[in-house]
């Protein structure tokens, strides 16, 4: 076995140096404390900008989304609304076609009866005229054989033939 002395330490594998070992934790120290100042802060800097516009940017993600759900649901109450709206115009057309429908067919109605009124009223009136006229015929042929009997005094033979006549040219003249 080797002997221990101050500055070496022989281990099993090989000996180490305590001076390089001290001299090696001091830079590395060092080395540590530059990396933590120079590299460390800007990196964790850069990373927390990083993680800030990474946020901001989900957040903004988020209310577009939101403001889209919003847009979505307007859109679907507006046409909804139209749809509504819509329907009623055709409900509205629907019912005044109706209306006109059975205006028109009331219309027709009135005018029919009127016209068959006034039809009637017009054979009454005809009638009325025809009765007058024949009434007005009667008279007069009445009037005319009375005359031709009182000129002559005539058979019942004679009579019968002579009111047949005068029927029979009532009939022509009509």
């Amino acid at each position: 076995m080797q002997a221990f002395t101050g500055s070496t330490i022989y281990a099993a594998i090989g000996g180490l140096q305590v001076g390089d070992m001290l001299t090696q934790l001091f830079f590395f120290i060092v080395l540590i404390v530059l990396v933590r100042k120079f590299a460390w802060g800007p990196l964790m800097d850069v990373m927390q900008k990083r993680e800030e516009h990474v946020a901001g940017e989900i957040e903004a993600a988020e209310q577009s989304r939101a403001e889209a759900e919003k847009a979505q649901a307007e859109a679907a109450d507006q046409l909804k609304q139209t749809k509504q709206e819509a329907q009623q115009i055709i409900e509205d057309a629907r019912s005044a076609g109706t209306k006109q429908e059975q205006d028109i067919i009331d219309s027709a109605r009135r005018e029919a009866e009127r016209i068959k009124e006034s039809a009637q009223e017009e054979i009454e009136s005809e009638k009325e005229k025809a009765i007058q006229t024949l009434q007005d015929k009667v008279a007069s042929l009445s009037v005319l054989i009375a005359s031709k009997v009182i000129e002559k005094e005539i058979s019942a033979q004679d009579q019968e033939d002579l009111i047949n006549e005068y029927i029979k040219e009532a009939g022509e003249e009509k």
